[in-house]
């Protein structure tokens, strides 16, 4: 019985897929959690396709979500939330700048936690996208003062049952720690490890990592202000 699934999102990646088979594959070896894989397709137009079916119909602990169409960031990891049937899920971009080992420090805490996220250190990226990553995470902490340092970390562990009850919309993949908040839950930031893109395109450019976000917030305030959060006390 698994207890972790990984949620990968893809959209065109078929030049690193191979990669994600060899390297989520040698992490269930010696995850601290039975561990299972979910691939989102998020519409792709190469071949990724024909790659995930293929993993998939060779290693039993890997699924796949095909979309219809292109829908975002935010869909794919949604749609990964609602076919999660594990306690505990995760969430790791496809193009692994960052490496699955690092699940084990973030599910160490996960118990007093219920949500725990990593902060890429000694990030590998380019001068401008360090920046506007920076200014977007300022910009996101003042408006949710959920004091995380960053949010666009594609490495995090969350309990199944806050996830699920995250209300999505575009552009809410950047405040899950804040989601988690709004139901009383704690969250957690841990140092992890952080590595240049070896194949594929970044799919975010000035606009997705600066302006984008900056929307997002307000879109964020009015989700916090219209929040329904309860706990039932008793049934009969």
């Amino acid at each position: 019985m698994y207890e972790f699934t990984i949620i990968v999102p893809v959209y065109n990646e078929e030049d690193n897929l191979e990669r994600v088979e060899k390297e989520l594959l040698a992490y269930t070896t010696i995850a601290s959690r039975k561990t299972a894989i979910l691939f989102v397709n998020d519409g792709s137009t190469d071949n990724s396709q024909q790659l995930i079916e293929a993993i998939c119909s060779r290693n039993d602990a890997f699924s796949y979500v095909l979309f219809k169409e292109n829908r975002g960031l935010s869909a794919a990891i949604k749609a990964g939330f609602d076919h999660v049937d594990t306690e505990l899920l995760g969430y790791i971009d496809s193009d692994l700048q960052t490496s699955p080992e690092d699940f084990n420090l973030l599910l160490e805490h996960i118990g007093e936690y219920d949500l725990v996220t990593g902060v890429r250190a000694d990030r590998k990226d380019s001068f401008v996208k360090n920046m506007s990553s920076k200014i977007a995470n300022g910009i996101r902490r003042a408006f949710t003062h959920d004091g995380m340092d960053d949010t666009g970390c594609p490495l995090k562990v969350i309990k199944t049952d806050y996830a699920k009850r995250i209300p999505m919309f575009k552009g809410l993949h950047r405040f899950l720690p804040a989601m988690i908040m709004l139901q009383d839950g704690k969250v957690l930031q841990i140092p992890v490890r952080h590595f240049p893109r070896i194949a594929g395109k970044a799919k975010f450019g000035l606009w997705n990592r600066l302006l984008g976000p900056l929307m997002d917030c307000f879109a964020y305030l009015w989700m916090k202000k219209k929040y329904i959060n309860y706990e039932v006390k008793r049934k009969g």
